[in-house]
């Protein structure tokens, strides 16, 4: 609840940004004809992926296997007390456990698997909130630009039979997707139909939501860097599972110099930090019918 709260909260603040109820000096008003490029630095992201994997590896190949099995064992049947006894009563130390796993060299994915075989896994709700995006629209031009937007996707829907629909994922190691929920519930107050999957997802998992929701366009929301190693693996991983007709577009927190980088990697467009999402929508809208007529 207090999480559905926050992202409320922020998408009713989204909103009055986009409808100029709230000045953001630079983002919604007095804004630069020419934005000053910001220089960042550029990471290899497969590069850095493809050491900490040999890095694991080598730890792999250098520990004591034996210690290990008997450290994630005892793990294990721990986690199997808790499930007979109850937490409160439970007579071993989870935490003592587990660091004496990782002093024998166990990973972290190791150590949480040994857990989960006994306790599953979390599978976080993905509520989106309506309404709160609407709500904020009041008259005048910006009111009038929210309603047209609505209608050109009543149009969509009158054309081709169903609403657009949207996959929101959050793929790699983003903290928190509380721009993707925002992003998600400004677009269903629009008309989309939109899906939010899960924080972590790999592109392959991404992909796979995508092809079992059935929708035109998967939206990437980035705040982590990921996007030139995670985007381009998604594009693959949805023509190799036969839904390269699928859109992708890419928003969140990307620098200037990498639009081209996703452009070139099938991207149809990257909405970057200011993009009003009455805007993004008709874009994206533009985007799937274009797909659709190829």
């Amino acid at each position: 609840m207090p999480k559905l709260r926050i992202e409320e909260a922020a998408t009713r603040k989204q909103a009055r940004i986009d409808s100029g109820i709230d000045t953001i000096v630079g983002t919604n008003k007095y804004r630069l004809e020419q934005e000053d490029e910001v220089d960042v630095l550029q990471i290899d992201n497969t590069a850095v992926r493809e050491s900490q994997i040999n890095r694991i590896n080598d730890v792999k190949a250098s520990r004591d296997s034996n210690k290990v099995q008997a450290a994630l064992s005892a793990l294990t049947e721990s986690a199997k007390l808790t499930e007979s006894t109850g937490l409160g009563d439970h007579p071993q130390n989870l935490l003592k456990l587990a660091i004496e796993a990782a002093r024998v060299r166990c990973t972290l994915g190791e150590i949480s698997d040994a857990l989960k075989d006994v306790w599953g896994e979390h599978v976080p709700r993905s509520d989106v909130v309506t309404g709160a995006y609407a709500s904020q629209y009041g008259d005048g031009e910006d009111e009038a630009e929210f309603n047209n937007t609505v209608k050109e996707v009543e149009q969509f829907f009158e054309k081709f039979g169903r609403r657009p629909r949207m996959l929101v994922c959050k793929m790699g190691q983003d903290g928190h997707d509380r721009g993707g929920k925002v992003i998600a519930s400004g677009f269903a107050d629009l008309g989309f139909d939109v899906d939010v999957g899960p924080l972590f997802q790999t592109p392959r998992e991404a992909a796979q939501q995508a092809i079992d929701a059935d929708v035109h366009v998967v939206g990437v929301s980035s705040q982590a860097a990921g996007h030139k190693t995670l985007v381009p693996q998604l594009k693959a991983a949805l023509e190799d599972m036969g839904a390269g007709d699928i859109t992708i577009v890419c928003g969140g927190v990307i620098p200037q110099q990498d639009y081209q980088f996703l452009y070139d990697s099938g991207v149809a467009a990257v909405f970057g930090p200011g993009t009003r999402i009455p805007d993004a929508a008709r874009t994206v809208l533009s985007a799937i019918e274009e797909k659709i007529s190829e």
